[in-house]
């Protein structure tokens, strides 16, 4: 486990490994080690990984559902001079999540504000491609009704840059296709299980 220490008083933004717990850093941990309260998504998961690599820190559920209710407690915190430390479940946090909201009212109440560099799933996507990198535009989850799906695909038709989106693997065939249809038959990629055992790259074009 790496050393811990207590950080400066503020909100750290920390990400968690998006699937292999290998991944987390040296300083992730010391940094969730030393805060006095570590908010996540699910205790249970963030939990683990802290048991895993021998790590005690006191963690509170933070999440899209209690996020009303529990950032006003968290915002206190800092205003005591207390440490927060902002976790997703996976992968980059504030990327697909509503954590933005209380990194958007810390730094309003001026609050020190860091963030601790680490795995991200959008990233690791977009160089798996093999599409060009200099240039891209992430879009998120896409709608899951078909009409505002396609429609959410025509905003984005003319960027000249490489999308990079998320996916459930149940609407996977049917957002190809709604690509296909809306975007043209450009080269693309399908990645999942980034970083695990069965980790998977399809390229080729949407048509395929």
């Amino acid at each position: 486990a790496a050393p811990q220490r207590n950080p400066a008083a503020g909100l750290s933004v920390v990400p968690p490994p998006t699937g292999n717990a290998a991944d987390i850093t040296l300083r992730a941990l010391a940094v969730l080690g030393g805060v006095d309260v570590v908010a996540c998504e699910d205790t249970r998961v963030t939990g683990g990984l802290l048991a895993r690599h021998g790590v005690k820190a006191r963690l509170c559920p933070y999440h899209e559902h209690n996020a009303e209710r529990m950032r006003p407690q968290l915002l206190r915190r800092l205003a005591e001079g207390q440490s927060v430390a902002l976790v997703s479940d996976a992968g980059t946090p504030l990327v697909s999540d509503p954590g933005y909201r209380l990194v958007k009212e810390a730094i309003a109440g001026g609050h020190p504000v860091t963030v601790v560099p680490g795995p991200s799933a959008a990233l690791a996507a977009l160089i798996l491609s093999g599409l060009p990198t200099n240039r891209f535009l992430f879009e998120g989850f896409l709608p899951a009704r078909a009409g505002a799906r396609r429609a959410a695909l025509a905003g984005i038709a003319a960027v000249p840059a490489t999308l990079v989106v998320f996916e459930s693997p149940r609407r996977l065939a049917a957002s190809l296709a709604d690509m296909a249809a809306v975007l043209g038959d450009r080269e693309a990629a399908v990645a999942r299980e980034i970083t695990k055992l069965y980790e998977e790259v399809r390229r080729g074009r949407l048509s395929e």
